[in-house]
């Protein structure tokens, strides 16, 4: 399974901690700087799946950086975040190379999600682990994530729904690890509402059902934050 790399750049260290140990628990391998001048030389020799980077930085801001990168790379992309909130410091970023945009104070869930909702629309996304990909052995099945087929031996064959299948696949990434509800919600149903909540319940419900021939495999209900994939 390979591990995605984010080039991190944030001078606030406090914040730059926090958000490089939240994004590794969630199976990142993240590289932080607190300069954007360092950041251009790390990334210059070393290769990123995505880039993180505040604008309000010393030595090289955050959007002297994102142009300077641009001009050798226009496929990377970069989450900006900032402080600062004016249409026209928003519109700068997104001019100068940005693929999204995120005021501070912001939800670290929220992040999550805007990461992997940039990572799917972009050809950075092949890397992602089982991702739309080719079939790859779950437990003692053969999930098949593009056709959306969960295979067992040479007989048994279950043909997935779209949301049964992008279910399975997030669950898979986070195998023995926590899956967050809301996170998966806002991913495969955009809203987390209570009734795409209770939709999610069923699709679990059958998924479990579809497992049970292997009993290593089990998903797992965490009280409070969602559920957990055993394999």
């Amino acid at each position: 399974m390979n591990t995605l790399r984010i080039l991190l750049a944030e001078d606030d260290n406090n914040l730059g901690l926090l958000l490089r140990n939240y994004l590794k628990a969630k199976g990142y391998d993240v590289t932080l700087v607190r300069t954007g001048t360092h950041a251009l030389d790390v990334f210059s020799k070393s290769i990123f799946n995505l880039c993180i980077f505040d604008i309000m930085m010393p030595e090289l801001d955050g959007i002297s950086l994102t142009k300077e990168i641009r001009l050798s790379n226009n496929n990377i992309p970069i989450i900006f975040l900032t402080a600062k909130n004016q249409q026209e410091d928003i519109i700068e970023g997104f001019m100068s190379g940005a693929d999204d945009y995120m005021t501070k104070p912001f939800s670290m869930e929220e992040l999550l999600y805007r990461i992997e909702a940039i990572l799917r629309r972009t050809s950075t996304g092949n890397a992602m682990a089982a991702l739309k990909g080719d079939p790859y052995p779950l437990g003692a099945f053969i999930f098949d994530p593009m056709n959306q087929m969960l295979s067992y031996g040479n007989d048994d064959e279950y043909k997935l729904t779209t949301k049964e299948s992008e279910l399975l696949d997030m669950l898979y990434r986070n195998r023995n690890d926590i899956l967050e509800r809301n996170f998966a919600l806002k991913t495969i149903w955009v809203d987390d509402n209570y009734f795409n909540a209770r939709s999610m319940d069923v699709y679990i419900s059958r998924l479990r059902k579809h497992l049970r021939k292997d009993p290593s495999l089990r998903i797992l209900n965490v009280h409070g934050k969602g559920y957990k994939l055993i394999c």
